[in-house]
């Protein structure tokens, strides 16, 4: 597998978690109360720097050749 594939996987990723945290914050902050929304919503920002520095590395990483 080549690096550009690698880095178009790890992308892929990024996105997918980016996408996750976006459907966890909307289902702690108006569909569960109590806990529930308070373990979502640490799941959810969890996601959320995971997926930003995926996406960040990316970025930074440049085209590949």
């Amino acid at each position: 597998m080549s690096e550009s594939m690698l880095n178009m996987y790890i992308s892929f990723a990024g996105i997918i978690s980016l996408f996750l945290a976006i459907g966890l914050i909307y289902l702690s902050r108006f569909k569960l109360k109590g806990i529930f929304s308070a373990v979502t919503a640490v799941f959810a920002y969890l996601f959320m720097i995971v997926g930003g520095l995926i996406i960040f590395y990316i970025v930074l990483s440049g085209p590949t050749a």
